[in-house]
């Protein structure tokens, strides 16, 4: 399985960006796949998380309202929109896939594939 991540940027404070998260080697609509981002200093956190094979988006308190997640199981691509952009959402932003637990891939462990990760850097 391969993760590309891509989509990342420099955007001002309340602007917006798409991340994409496109796989290979699996089938997206069997998998769960995970947004994450660390930020220096601080540990990896999940922030969207979709699950193909049932249940709701899950989303960070942080980001509930301004980001969402979807995905098109024809391009096995998994995109975060970004809204309301802010200076804190500024952190390295990386996709990850988990074939096994399905809805209930929660954390940085649950996930057994990673991708390369993209920077998103928000000004104030």
């Amino acid at each position: 399985v391969q993760l590309q991540a891509s989509g990342g940027g420099l955007v001002q404070s309340g602007g917006s960006l798409r991340l994409s998260c496109a796989a290979s080697g699996f089938a997206f609509v069997g998998s769960t796949i995970g947004w994450f981002r660390q930020a220096p200093g601080t540990e990896r956190e999940a922030v969207a998380i979709i699950s193909r094979v049932g249940g709701i988006p899950y989303y960070a308190d942080s980001v509930k309202g301004r980001f969402t997640i979807s995905g098109d199981n024809a391009k096995n691509t998994v995109y975060p929109q970004m809204n309301s952009l802010r200076p804190e959402d500024t952190a390295v932003y990386y996709c990850a896939m988990d074939i096994t637990k399905g809805c209930y891939a929660k954390s940085v462990s649950d996930f057994d594939y990673w991708g390369q990760g993209t920077l998103v850097t928000v000004s104030s």
